[in-house]
């Protein structure tokens, strides 16, 4: 994921969904193969004292840190969006976390492989909107007395940034104090135990009428702003959208069963890679995808569209002060991934030079004014927007990188190792890849439907090459191999046979 600055005017209620957070419900509403919940397995090693440790053990752990984390013992007013309001978070009086938290095994050997089938079964399965909308899974069985934590969170109650902000207050040593949004919320459960409730009718209206208020006197008290944000937005549509992304095989009606596979590189060698051709560790990330699927359009015999493949890079836009606070705060970049081009170096370029004229332009801003402006509709209305804003026709796939947790972190006094990351696959969209680092490390989890896909083995070995590519024209390689091929390193992918 992308850092940029790029600051929005309007600050959502507390306890009701913003536009956003419900168009990943939507999008779950208006096609059964779009799953719109975010996680990934978390893996540890073994115990002080080995093996994994018991269910209940893990409960008390968790149950221990929800105070910093109100939000996950909450349940949404209506399973359904697309009605007169928004839906509520609101305390599920029958909370339980026996309901959250369970355990599963891996049959043996426990390696990469069967945890990598267990992961693509786990998640295929849709949350259920009548309780929090989140889950985690104790895994036992890995090889090496290794064990993991699964997690899958709805879209709607967190993004990628803050789902990482959960993580750190989850894996915490101890738990930390109270966040800004607990504090909030029981100040404001204070007055509302004085004040009388408004119908809930008059309540709604009040608040779409305040917003769109708040936005147009934001307008009007900074002009200069609110003109680059038109600009932006204008931008946006003239490139993205009636430019519009390429018809591909990649999009395509999906089902919600999921194959599910990973790649690792060491985060030092990844850097290097971006360094070398003048950019980020995730421009490198772009570029092997771009190999990936090169290879998989070629071995499909199709037609490689000489403008690229287009990707969603969703943006972070979160200051700060938002840090433990949930929901989404993210914009996007879409970037073009120049599959035409047969040379590895000249790919790798372009998409640097793509890049940074992205981000030194408006197109985030752009993106984020077109969410903004897409929360004025009333939400009976709003999900015809959320089908545009997530169609085929602005992006043919999502890349996300997520930085991952800064510093150790330890369940029941068990080290993290690494963490394999998950992206949702909205309609239509039959392969996503997600990034993140830890210890060192860097894992690409790579999500793609099992119907359309059976060649995903094509699409997770090319990225694989593309990044033994990249490391091998890394100049000045004081291992390189024959003809400055330096030899792959922990970046075999795992293959997860569904």
């Amino acid at each position: 994921m992308v850092e940029i600055s790029c600051e929005r005017s309007v600050t959502p209620m507390l306890d009701q969904l913003t536009a956003l957070d419900a168009t990943f419900l939507e999008l779950e509403q208006m096609d059964e193969g779009a799953t719109m919940h975010i996680g990934g397995v978390m893996v540890f090693d073994p115990l002080p004292d080995g093996g994994a440790p018991a269910l209940d053990a893990v409960r008390d752990d968790i149950a221990a840190r929800l105070t910093s984390l109100p939000r996950y013992t909450q349940r949404l007013s209506a399973e359904h969006v697309g009605g007169l309001a928004w839906p509520r978070w609101q305390a599920d009086p029958s909370f339980d976390l026996r309901n959250h938290v369970h355990r599963a095994a891996v049959p043996a050997p426990g390696g990469d492989p069967e945890l990598c089938e267990w992961a693509a079964e786990y998640f295929s399965h849709r949350l259920d909107r009548t309780r929090p909308l989140w889950e985690m899974v104790l895994v036992e069985g890995l090889a090496e007395g290794r064990w993991a934590i699964a997690t899958k969170t709805h879209h709607a109650l967190v993004d990628g940034v803050g789902s990482v902000d959960a993580l750190n207050v989850m894996l915490a040593p101890e738990p930390p104090a109270p966040s800004a949004e607990q504090q909030s919320n029981e100040t404001r459960a204070g007055w509302e135990a004085i004040v009388p409730h408004p119908p809930r009718a008059v309540v709604d209206l009040t608040r779409s009428g305040a917003r769109a208020a708040a936005g147009g006197l934001h307008a009007a008290l900074h002009p200069r702003e609110a003109f680059e944000k038109s600009r932006a937005l204008a931008e946006v549509i003239v490139h993205d959208a009636i430019t519009g992304a390429p018809q591909t095989s990649l999009n395509v009606p999906i089902g919600p069963t999921r194959r599910y596979e990973i790649v690792r590189i060491p985060l030092e060698e990844l850097k290097a890679i971006g360094h070398e051709f003048g950019g980020s560790l995730n421009d490198a990330v772009l570029a092997a995808c771009a190999t990936g699927l090169r290879k998989l359009l070629i071995a499909r015999n199709e037609q490689l569209p000489s403008a690229g493949l287009r990707a969603m890079v969703p943006v972070n836009i979160r200051t700060a002060s938002e840090h433990l606070a949930l929901g989404n705060r993210i914009s996007s970049l879409f970037v073009e991934l120049p599959v035409a081009e047969p040379l590895a170096h000249a790919r790798a370029r372009q998409i640097v030079e793509r890049m940074t004229a992205l981000k030194s332009s408006r197109a985030a801003l752009g993106a984020a004014t077109a969410v903004d402006v897409s929360s004025l509709a009333p939400p009976i209305l709003h999900p015809l927007l959320a089908r545009t804003l997530y169609g085929t026709r602005l992006f043919n796939l999502t890349i996300t990188n997520v930085p991952g947790p800064s510093e150790a972190l330890y369940a029941c006094g068990a080290p993290l190792r690494e963490v394999h990351p998950l992206v949702p696959l909205a309609a239509e969209h039959a392969v996503g890849v997600a990034v993140m680092s830890c210890n060192g490390s860097v894992v690409l989890g790579l999500s793609a439907d099992c119907d359309s896909m059976p060649d995903f083995d094509v699409f997770v070995d090319g990225v694989r090459g593309g990044l033994d590519e990249l490391r091998g024209l890394l100049a000045g390689s004081s291992d390189a191999g024959p003809a400055g091929r330096t030899p792959a390193r922990r970046t075999e992918p795992v293959r997860a046979s569904r």
